[in-house]
C-alpha cells in the first residue's frame, strides 16, 4: 500500500473500520464524513515526503452543535478503545504538527478520528458564519488557499447535505466578483509589463527578470481565474496550475519567457502569453467587448498588450453596484501574498474592507 494517496487511504478508512463501528455504536448519530482541510493530499499531491507529519488514516465527522456538545467526547473515547493499532499498513497515532484540539473540535492522539462541527470549521478557516458570505466585500477578503480548504478533499458521507451544500456554495466566486478579480489582473499586469523592457535597457538584467517572473506569477494567476478555479498557496501553485485546461498552450510561452537571456525576448514571449489569456478569455465565452493588441508602450519601444483596456472592459460588465463601486485594488490574494494573514481570516476581511473604504480608483 505504499503508493496509496491520502483521500483513498481517507475512504477505505471511513468506509472498512469508522463507518461500521459508528453503525453499531451511535447508530442514531447524523453525521457527515469527509476529509478535507490542509495538506498535500486534499490536492491529489500527496507523496512519500507528504508523510512524515499529518498523513495517515484519518476522517473529520460534521455533527450538529447539540450532537457534538452530546456526544463528540464519547465518540473519540469510543473509538480510541477499539481501534486497531494501524490500518492497512499505516499507524493510526499521526504525527501532528499542531498538538490539542481547536476550538470546535474533538480529537485523540491515538487515531486519526476527529469531530467537529461546520459552524466552528467555517470560523477557524474562513471567519465566516454558515449563511455567509453575503455580499461581495467578504468574498473578495476570502484568501483561495483557505477556500480550497473547505472545497478540496472528498466527502464520503453526508446525512443532512449540509457540509455538501456548503462545498458547492464555496466552489466558485460570484459572477460580478470573478468580474472585478479579472479585470484587476489585467491592471497588475499593465502596471508593470512594460518595466522588463524598461529595466533591461538599462542594464540591469537582474532587475528585468525578477519582474518577468512577478509576471508569469500574475499571468498564472489570471489562467486560474479566466479557468474558474481557485489558487492555492505557493508550494502547489506550479503543480495546480499545471492541471488547468489551458496550461498545455500557456506554460511553453511563460517557461520561454523565464529561460530568456536578453529582455527583448523576455518581453516578447509575455506578450505573447498575454496574448494567449486575453484570448483564451474570449474562448471560454466570458463577459467584455475588447480586442488584444500588442505593440509599443506608447513611444517607447517596450513591447505590451493593452491590459488597461481589457480590464475596462471586463469590468464595465460587472452589474452588481456594490462591486462596480469598487476602487480598483483587488482581492485578499491580489494584494497580498502574506500567509499568515491569509491564514488569519478575520484580520484579512478586516483589512481588505478597510482598503476598499479608504482606497481611489
Amino acid at each position: 500500500m505504499d503508493d496509496i494517496s491520502g483521500i483513498e487511504l481517507s475512504r477505505r478508512f471511513h468506509g472498512e473500520l469508522v463507518a461500521p463501528w459508528l453503525g453499531r455504536a451511535f447508530p442514531d448519530l447524523r453525521h457527515a464524513a469527509a476529509l478535507i482541510g490542509a495538506g498535500s493530499e486534499l490536492l491529489g499531491f500527496d507523496d512519500a515526503m507528504s508523510r512524515d507529519h499529518d498523513w495517515g488514516p484519518r476522517l473529520l465527522l460534521f455533527v450538529t452543535e447539540a450532537d457534538f456538545a452530546a456526544q463528540a467526547e464519547a465518540v473519540v473515547e469510543g473509538f480510541a478503545a477499539i481501534a486497531p493499532a494501524d490500518f492497512l499498513g499505516r499507524p493510526l497515532s499521526l504525527n501532528r504538527t499542531r498538538a490539542g484540539d481547536p476550538d470546535g473540535a474533538r480529537r485523540d492522539p491515538r487515531h486519526g478520528l476527529e469531530v467537529h462541527t461546520l459552524e466552528a470549521m467555517l470560523r477557524r478557516t474562513l471567519a465566516l458564519n454558515l449563511d455567509e458570505p453575503r455580499d461581495a466585500v467578504t468574498w473578495l477578503g476570502l484568501s483561495e488557499q483557505q477556500l480550497l480548504v473547505v472545497t478540496t478533499g472528498a466527502v464520503f458521507h453526508d446525512d443532512d447535505g449540509r457540509l455538501t451544500a456548503l462545498r458547492e456554495r464555496l466552489s466558485a466566486f460570484p459572477r460580478d466578483v470573478r468580474l472585478y478579480k479579472l479585470a484587476c489582473q489585467w491592471r497588475r499586469l499593465s502596471e508593470e509589463q512594460a518595466f522588463v523592457g524598461r529595466t533591461g535597457q538599462r542594464g540591469d538584467d537582474l532587475g528585468s527578470k525578477v519582474i518577468a517572473a512577478r509576471l508569469v506569477r500574475d499571468a498564472m494567476r489570471m489562467g486560474f481565474l479566466i479557468e474558474g478555479r481557485y489558487a492555492p498557496y505557493p508550494k502547489w501553485f506550479g503543480a495546480a496550475f499545471a492541471q488547468l485546461p489551458c496550461a498545455p498552450d500557456l506554460t511553453p510561452l511563460l517557461e520561454r519567457a523565464l529561460a530568456a537571456s536578453d529582455w527583448k525576448t523576455r518581453e516578447a514571449r509575455l506578450a505573447e502569453a498575454y496574448l494567449a489569456l486575453a484570448n483564451l478569455h474570449k474562448a471560454r465565452g466570458l463577459p467584455g467587448a475588447f480586442e488584444p493588441v500588442v505593440g509599443p508602450f506608447h513611444d517607447r519601444p517596450f513591447t505590451v498588450i493593452n491590459a488597461d483596456a481589457i480590464g475596462a472592459a471586463i469590468a464595465a460588465e460587472i452589474v452588481d453596484p456594490e462591486v462596480r463601486a469598487l476602487p480598483v485594488i483587488g482581492s485578499l490574494d491580489q494584494v497580498t501574498d502574506s500567509t499568515p494573514l491569509a491564514q488569519a481570516p478575520d484580520r484579512a476581511r478586516r483589512a481588505m474592507a478597510g482598503l476598499f473604504d479608504d482606497g481611489e480608483a
